[in-house]
């Protein structure tokens, strides 16, 4: 069993097919072909089983590859290590975004890692929770920004940002609500009142309201799921409903000043920005620069909206 064996078979299980796997390594399929049986016999298991559409994988599959994701990150770390000691922070740094914060700071990140890493390469992946955990599981993932992330064993985190989420209302929601008093600030049972749009369960935030409504014994009003939050703000401006959100996802949306927030409270929707790695993966030099960077470009584009 070499890496050569190791990194084909990932290719092929992530891509579910042999000649996109061998497009991407930018070697024969043949060659490809040969790599992962030679894999398959050492180890006396089938991974992959082929069909018309591609490859599908194995349970003993599913185990290599959860192995194989980390011995190839273990690989990559050994090889950062290593360049640091010749005083260059180098390699490759993925990192998950929510979407609520995602168009905030992905271009003032990306600016600030060229220019405190100029050797090293960036990934952003934009995704919800339950994908950056898994991510950061499979070590597809060095690190994610996430909300209100429960303390474990297989994780550690670190606190960049406390925030607390706020009604979002339109002129056309408020419009189809006769009498509505909207007030700068409102009582957080106001809530239950109130046709909202919401993101679906595991979301953050959907699970934060939830739990904090039935404290007070009540029930939101859900109109509508939705697991988008562009597409939360859009049917709110159409008046289809109310959004609760922290008040810098309008920063996303191409028309923020048709909106109008109002804070909560009695109790407060809190929420803790958090940076999320891997327990089970050690960092390098140039992971743990970033961890620094991550948190300098969080709290100064947060600042800035306030």
């Amino acid at each position: 069993m070499d890496l050569k064996q190791i990194e084909s078979f990932v290719r092929v299980a992530e891509l579910g097919s042999f000649t996109r796997a061998a497009a991407a390594l930018g070697i024969p399929q043949p060659l490809l072909s040969r790599h992962v049986r030679q894999l398959e016999v050492e180890l006396r298991q089938t991974f992959l089983l082929r069909n018309g559409r591609g490859v599908t994988l194995t349970e003993p599959g599913l185990v290599l590859l959860e192995h194989g994701r980390g011995i190839l990150h273990q690989v990559a770390l050994a090889r950062e290590d290593l360049e640091a000691t010749r005083g260059a922070l180098g390699g490759h740094v993925s990192i998950g975004l929510p979407p609520s914060l995602s168009k905030l700071i992905t271009v003032p990140l990306t600016l600030e890692f060229r220019k405190r890493l100029p050797n090293a390469h960036l990934t952003l992946t934009e995704g919800f929770s339950v994908v950056m955990h898994e991510g950061l599981r499979s070590g597809r993932l060095d690190m994610a920004v996430l909300y209100n992330t429960a303390h474990s064993p297989e994780i550690e985190t670190r606190l960049l940002h406390r925030e607390t989420l706020v009604l979002i209302a339109s002129e056309a929601s408020v419009k189809r609500m006769p009498g509505l008093n909207l007030k700068a600030r409102m009582p957080l049972s106001a809530l239950a009142s109130l046709p909202l749009i919401l993101p679906s369960r595991p979301n953050a935030f959907r699970i934060l309201i939830d739990t904090e409504l039935d404290h007070l014994r009540l029930k939101p009003e859900i109109v509508l799921e939705v697991d988008g939050l562009n597409a939360i703000l859009e049917l709110v401006g159409e008046g289809l409903g109310f959004a609760v959100l922290p008040h810098y996802t309008l920063s996303n949306f191409p028309k923020p000043h048709s909106f109008t927030t109002h804070r909560l409270h009695s109790p407060q929707l809190a929420c803790e920005l958090m940076l999320v790695t891997s327990a089970r993966r050690p960092s390098t030099e140039t992971h743990k620069g970033v961890h620094a960077l991550v948190a300098d470009v969080v709290k100064s584009a947060i600042e800035s909206l306030s």
